[in-house]
């Protein structure tokens, strides 16, 4: 499977849009089903100086190009807390399992360790998502603790993990 990724372009909203409200994807990224394109369109015209997303993207059908992944980086704003990220990644049910969200979290390490010098990056996963927890593992994250009924799920109340990678 061939696909490149690169830094998120305006054009990406309706892809990204689509993608927020896939079932198979909604579901792990407290996003839902009746979210409209312009709540994309505004999050990517509202991206600030420490706001950093990517897309992955594969040909389409008529040869243009398809979003079928992205990543967000966002670097924490207060002076105190500058060398933290949070990261929230999302894949397309169709190519998950496929290695594309490891490369896109490759790609946001690479930025936050080499070029942003941060120490400390962020996520939080349904703790039931064990194949989303196996990866950030592999990449050096650990669980930090649990969130209680963190967050609704198809009518149920779900625990979250909170995780974080270190770089000493």
């Amino acid at each position: 499977m061939e696909y490149t990724i690169r830094p998120v372009e305006p054009r990406d909203a309706g892809d990204i849009s689509a993608l927020r409200r896939m079932p198979g994807v909604f579901e792990t990224i407290l996003g839902n089903p009746g979210e409209s394109r312009k709540k994309t369109e505004d999050m990517l015209a509202g991206l600030g100086p420490n706001d950093f997303m990517f897309v992955a993207v594969a040909c389409d059908d008529a040869g243009g190009e398809k979003v079928i992944g992205s990543i967000s980086l966002k670097v924490n704003a207060n002076p105190r807390t500058r060398h933290a990220a949070g990261i929230g990644l999302m894949v397309r049910r169709d190519f998950q399992n496929q290695g594309i969200g490891r490369a896109m979290l490759e790609k946001v390490l690479d930025l936050a360790d080499n070029w942003l010098m941060l120490v400390r990056l962020e996520l939080t996963v349904f703790a039931d998502n064990e194949r989303a927890v196996h990866l950030y593992e592999s990449l050096g994250f650990e669980r930090e603790g649990i969130r209680r009924k963190a967050a609704v799920r198809n009518g149920v109340y779900m625990d979250e993990i909170a995780m974080a990678r270190i770089r000493e």
